[in-house]
């Protein structure tokens, strides 16, 4: 009996690139003799024809299945929705503007069925047609997770990844509403093999990231996989407690031996305008560990289907 191969795709307003990528993985499938596929296109609330062009494609191949969300739950959700509704023996995560290279599945497929890996993940070598602010910001958050990480996240990994179907149910386990996927995968463990390839430029439209969504992010996944911010902020706060002890001894001893006042008002005013602030980063850094908890806490759905031709229909 041929086995399945579920490819999962996020889409936001991605109508240009849609047909385009649809066109290359079915070539791809295509050479892939003796396995089935289906197609899972998670429209994640696009404001676009995104949605009616998933439904061209479900009208004349009857593998493409798609999933609209209610609203834009954003592509962590959308990579979850996909993964818990798919079938297949094997599942595949791939952006559907071909920066995740359609060619390289039948090399993945190979590494799980005959070398006897659990995923296939890839990373790029290269940003090549990047900014170079934007490479240089995303190199250093990958060096600073990994040092106050026990997760390995890799540095350059995409979220394009061939799992087995036992990786799979370990990931659909986790059920949290604050997601990292490129921490999930590296948390549950397995053994992964690495593929690497050179950067590949959008086929079509414009990236949904800009540099503050990807800063943003980079927050989540920091918080999601360390508790390191929090220990930060107790070393400085117990360094700040020290300094000032130091300096209260040594303007005590000063006015004492010299009868030397403390000098005017602007350098205290600077004082306390930056012990103030050090008091704020550290109520900050502890607000939004709670603010994670208080979201976990409330264990609202991670997304919420509108409309689908799946056939579980549900609200996760």
């Amino acid at each position: 009996m041929a086995k399945t191969i579920s490819v999962i795709v996020p889409c936001f307003n991605e109508q240009e690139v849609l047909p385009i990528f649809y066109k290359e993985i079915t070539k791809v499938a295509a050479d892939m003799a003796g396995y089935d596929f289906e197609f899972i296109f998670v429209d994640d609330g696009s404001k676009d024809e995104t949605l009616n062009e998933c439904k061209k494609l479900a009208e004349s191949d009857d593998r493409v299945k798609y999933i609209s969300f209610s609203r834009n739950f954003g592509k962590e959700a959308a990579m979850y929705a996909g993964l818990e509704k798919s079938t297949g023996d094997m599942v595949v995560i791939m952006d559907v503007d071909l920066q995740d290279p359609p060619a390289l599945l039948p090399q993945m497929v190979y590494a799980i069925e005959t070398e006897g890996y659990d995923s296939v993940a890839t990373r790029r070598v290269t940003r090549k047609g990047e900014p170079v602010i934007r490479s240089f910001f995303a190199r250093m958050f990958y060096k600073i997770i990994n040092k106050i990480s026990k997760t390995e996240i890799v540095d350059g990994a995409r979220d394009y990844r061939l799992m087995s179907r036992q990786f799979v149910n370990s990931l659909l386990e986790l059920s949290e509403r604050n997601r990292f996927s490129k921490g999930l995968f590296g948390w549950v463990g397995y053994k992964t093999k690495w593929l690497e390839y050179e950067n590949v430029e959008r086929a079509a439209g414009q990236t949904k990231w800009s540099f503050w969504k990807l800063f943003l992010y980079s927050i989540e996944g920091i918080m999601a996989f360390s508790t390191a911010p929090l220990a930060i902020s107790a070393v400085v706060g117990f360094i700040m407690c020290a300094v000032a002890a130091v300096a209260i001894i040594f303007i005590v001893f000063r006015t004492l031996m010299f009868g030397d006042p403390v000098s005017g008002w602007p350098s205290m005013v600077c004082i306390i305008l930056f012990i103030g602030g050090i008091q704020l980063f550290c109520l900050g850094i502890v607000g939004e560990y709670l603010a994670k908890t208080y979201t976990e806490i409330k264990n609202r759905p991670i997304y919420i289907c509108r409309e689908t031709n799946t056939d579980k229909e549900k609200t996760k």
